[in-house]
């Protein structure tokens, strides 16, 4: 399979040979336990739906400090899904907070995007109690997942809510992610699938030069759902229009969007370990 670097470059790689050597020291040395079913609202017995589906796990490498740790969303349309930890983030060296969060038709935007950015509140909130560093805390999911990454990394009103600026999280990894306004939140003002819209609560509306790393992957643009390649080239190239230093798009050709997370995974990986070389210098 190739990878492509699009619109610059096309390489071609093996999914082996993209994990990390110092992380891989810290996973070879560490042993890692789950704290599981954790609420990160607050009050959750006020409300049953918020005590059922605002809860998360913390994947964790026991009497480690200053790791790494990945918050990750889950896919499912921001109709369906459950949290979990991903397998090949396992025994990485790092730590993975993983997220369960309210879902259509019980609620409508933009309550999804508001508890993605409650759990990520409660990551940098706590997460130095599970041996996490708080300059280390990355960002990802996977679709429905790769847009709350998206939103709340670029709209800072989310996070500023609770008294976080988003520019403190180390680095955004959507993995085949809308850029335009999700189609369930479309789907909710009946508009049209096929029918685009950029507006507030689209990533692509919220360009700026100075949102943290972003490496957008996607899979293969005529596998993937419709124009999901295309979209995150386009905001790929408005975040270069506006000189944003630090933007990847990898399109992982021969892979839908369902198989898209298994060679994007080493490519996560590999960007956790790049931008926290610098935090480590």
């Amino acid at each position: 399979m190739s990878f492509c670097f699009k619109p610059i470059l096309c390489v071609c790689v093996l999914v082996a040979t993209l994990h990390s050597n110092s992380l891989q020291v810290l996973a070879d040395d560490a042993t890692y336990q789950t704290a599981s079913d954790i609420a990160y609202r607050e009050n959750p017995d006020q409300d049953q739906y918020i005590n059922e589906r605002c809860r998360l796990d913390v994947y964790y490498p026991v009497d480690q400090q200053d790791v790494a740790t990945v918050v990750w969303f889950h896919g499912g349309g921001l109709k369906s899904g459950d949290r979990s930890i991903p397998d090949p983030l396992k025994q990485k060296g790092i730590a993975v907070v993983a997220v369960n969060y309210r879902l259509h038709p019980k609620v409508e935007a933009p309550t999804y995007i508001q508890d993605a950015a409650a759990a990520v509140a409660w990551t940098f909130e706590n997460i130095e109690s599970y041996g996490g560093s708080t300059d280390k805390i990355f960002v990802s999911g996977h679709s429905a997942g790769g847009y709350l990454t998206s939103m709340i990394g670029l709209d800072k009103r989310w996070l500023s809510r609770h008294g976080i600026d988003a520019d403190q999280i180390a680095g955004l990894i959507p993995f085949s992610g809308h850029t335009i306004t999700h189609f369930t939140i479309r789907a909710e003002r009946g508009i049209a699938g096929t029918q685009p819209i950029v507006d507030d609560l689209a990533p692509l509306f919220h360009v700026r030069k100075d949102c943290p790393p972003t490496l957008l992957i996607t899979g293969d643009r005529e596998k993937e759902m419709l124009g999901r390649y295309e979209e995150n080239a386009y905001f790929w190239r408005m975040m270069k229009e506006v000189k944003h230093p630090d933007i990847e798009l990898f399109e992982l050709e021969g892979y839908n969007h369902g198989g898209m997370d298994e060679p994007a995974y080493p490519l996560l990986l590999k960007f956790v370990e790049r931008i926290t070389s610098r935090t480590n210098r």
